[in-house]
């Protein structure tokens, strides 16, 4: 073994001796840097440089030769417990790690310890032979990657020196790993705040002034300002602290150039610029710089997907410039509160802004790129527009219709008296001479019998007076048998009239009376209503817009809804010059007739729609006059 004082000496004589400035950077960026890439960086060469003084502490007394070589090392990081693991930095710089490096920290991540592996080809000469050491990182139960080394020793010297040195140096990572976690909680926890500030106002004024605020508190900025697009240019929207920024007009006019300027490059802009950062125009921010004594501008463009919304200003003094960090949290922060307060711009816009921007937006679909189904729609809506303005059709009145008989019979009580007997009802055809209802004549009958014995008798007295030759007598006699023939006559006609049979053959449309016998009914009373089978005719009820094109003769269409297979041709032939109120609407009653034969499936009553040939005109003022007409009559009603 080697000594430990020894050892220790010679470590630091190597770490002093070999590259102070070198390691004296990495040894400030190990403690300063926030940037993973950067900060393992930094680790691997130190790291290298440790293990070579371990390594050449390891040498002969007697000779003072090295035997140890630090070949190559990577830092391999992910998710963790998830993966996937990929390398973060190799050392030295660009170089290429061997398969036995990859093999081992394949190992040593999936056994979870520290892996040493000789290389298959061990022996680099007859004193040295190559090692690679792999070590875990685990940072709170969880595996987060792996650091490992490939190195050469002496066949006198032990892996475990060096397994060791890597084991303690894993501290540092694991520790920057964990300091990490905590900061990506700290900047979301930012970004939350920033996000419920700007959802806690209502108004986009209001939820613009107190995200830049909140935003310039929080970062420690003089100045922080946010603006949107309106055409090609950003316009100024708020400005942290203040609660009229249109007051200060040279400031605004800055300001927008460099959100302009940063829209432009579509990337973050710094000033003063980044050493090593990427080349970019920052000439409207160091005029901002200048104006306003900023030392320190950082502009974040505010996106949705690939369209850009506008801009974010950040102005801090020229001591305190913008690190990498601050910078990311502030673009994390962007990109969920631009589209919110990019929605809540568009929400209090007024109506015909909005209207004039959809109308915009849609013109830029209809004749930019892209878009197919919107241009194809706009085609095909053009092109029924066109033949619309252009075809014609048969313009139709249509209007409500029904079936009635063209005689409609009633059937009243003949005299007073009492129902006997009915059989009919409404819906039943009858024969003609079928009866309808018979009235009790009882009372008709003994009546007839009295008149018929009164007759008789004044027979005998007539005969009697002629046998004596008494003229007189006989004429007074003659009288009475003349009353009686008349009462009789009148009797039997009276009984005739009980039995009330049909007219003709005909449909029943009211009337039964199959509850009603034995009730009293007097004379002139409707029982029933009939209507023939073979005549019809149509009722239309137009509506009274539509009446002026209505004229006798005019042909039409009817279907039935019991039969709306068949359309029946009809003629106009009657127009009632009276309007009907009815169920809050005004229509005419207007008669046409059928022009084709009737068929038994017909019935008095029926329903449907029927529709009148007025004349051709254009489709687009068929569809569209009513519309026309309502839209004509409410203006009427309201123009002074």
């Amino acid at each position: 073994m080697v000594d430990d004082h020894h050892s220790g000496s010679v470590v630091e004589q190597s770490f002093i001796d070999s590259s102070a400035p070198t390691q004296s950077q990495d040894w400030s960026r190990l403690k300063s840097s926030h940037d993973t890439q950067v900060f393992t960086a930094a680790w691997l060469a130190l790291q290298a440089a440790m293990m070579k003084g371990v390594l050449s502490g390891g040498v002969n007394s007697n000779t003072h030769t090295s035997n140890g070589e630090v070949l190559s090392g990577a830092v391999v990081l992910g998710a963790p417990d998830q993966g996937p693991y990929k390398p973060v930095s190799v050392w030295p710089t660009g170089s290429l790690v061997s398969p036995t490096l990859v093999e081992s920290v394949e190992q040593a991540i999936a056994k979870r310890t520290t892996v040493v592996k000789q290389a298959e080809t061990s022996a680099v000469d007859e004193q040295r032979q190559s090692v690679t050491i792999a070590c875990p990182l685990v940072v709170d139960d969880q595996l987060c990657g792996a650091a490992a080394f490939d190195v050469v020793i002496g066949q006198d010297q032990s892996t475990h020196e060096i397994q060791q040195q890597l084991e303690w140096g894993a501290g540092w990572l694991e520790v920057n790993i964990h300091r990490n976690k905590f900061t990506a909680t700290d900047r979301l926890v930012s970004v939350l705040e920033l996000v419920a500030t700007s959802l806690s106002h209502e108004r986009f004024t209001g939820a613009a002034t107190a995200l830049v605020t909140e935003m310039a508190t929080m970062m420690g900025c003089e100045r922080v300002a946010i603006g949107f697009l309106r055409g090609r240019h950003v316009q100024l929207k708020a400005l942290s602290h203040s609660a009229t920024p249109s007051k200060k007009a040279n400031l605004i006019r800055q300001i927008e150039a460099a959100m302009d300027e940063a829209v432009e490059q579509q990337s973050t802009v710094r000033f003063p610029e980044v050493e090593g950062g990427p080349i970019q125009v920052t000439r409207a921010h160091e005029q901002l710089a200048k104006a306003q004594g900023s030392g320190a501008i950082c502009t974040i463009p505010l996106c949705e997907g690939d369209k850009m919304l506008g801009a974010l200003v950040l102005e801090r003094p020229e001591t305190e410039a913008f690190d990498t960090e601050t910078v990311e949290l502030c673009e994390h922060a962007s990109a969920l509160i631009g589209p919110m307060l990019n929605t809540k711009r568009k929400d209090d816009r007024w109506i015909g802004s909005k209207v004039a921007a959809s109308g915009y937006r849609l013109l830029q679909n209809l004749f930019g790129r892209r878009h197919v189904g919107l241009k194809l729609a706009a085609l095909l809506v053009l092109g029924l527009i066109v033949f619309f303005s252009l075809a014609t059709g048969e313009y139709l009145v249509t209007a409500d219709a029904r079936i009635e008989g063209t005689v409609q019979r009633s059937i009243a009580v003949p005299m007073s008296g009492y129902i006997v007997e009915s059989s009919p009802r409404a819906g039943d055809i009858v024969k003609q001479g079928e009866l309808l209802f018979t009235l009790d004549d009882r009372d008709l009958r003994l009546e007839r019998l009295k008149w018929v014995g009164q007759k008789l008798k004044s027979s005998r007295e007539y005969d009697e007076a002629q046998a004596e030759h008494n003229r007189a007598r006989a004429r007074v006699l003659s009288a009475q048998i003349e009353q009686a023939d008349a009462e009789i006559a009148l009797l039997d006609e009276q009984l005739a009239r009980t039995r009330v049979t049909a007219p003709f053959d005909s449909f029943v449309v009211t009337g039964d009376l199959s509850q009603s016998l034995g009730a009293p009914v007097e004379r002139g009373d409707v029982l029933f209503e009939v209507a023939p089978l073979d005549s019809y005719r149509v009722i239309l009820e137009v509506e009274e817009r539509d009446i002026g094109a209505v004229q006798v003769d005019q042909m039409g269409k009817l279907v039935l809804a019991g039969a709306p297979e068949e359309a029946l041709p009809i003629r106009i032939q009657k127009i009632t010059p009276l309007s009907t109120a009815e169920e809050g609407r005004n229509f005419f009653r207007v008669e046409a007739s059928l022009e084709q034969d009737v068929t038994p499936l017909f019935r008095p009553g029926m329903e449907g729609i029927g529709k009148i040939e007025i004349e051709e005109r254009k489709l687009w003022w068929i569809w569209t006059h009513k519309i026309t007409h309502a839209v004509k009559m409410f203006v009427w009603s309201w123009w002074p």
